[in-house]
């Protein structure tokens, strides 16, 4: 039994952003309703979530 190889950071990265902005368009669908505009919000969600989930994963772990 061979121990599963390292996958790239790029994996890591790229489930990041899409973890990110599927918590960005749940955010950002919740803002466009209270705002009144569903696609502003789902817009912003998408924008905010890729850059915090981009964020997160390309950060060293200490």
């Amino acid at each position: 039994m061979k121990p599963e190889p390292k996958k790239p950071t790029e994996d890591k990265t790229a489930v990041g952003v899409a973890i990110g902005i599927a918590l960005g368009v749940a955010l950002g669908s919740g803002l466009g309703v209270a705002l009144g505009n569903l696609a502003i919000g789902i817009g912003a969600g998408i924008a905010i979530g890729a850059a915090l989930g981009l964020a997160f994963t390309s950060q060293p772990k200490t």
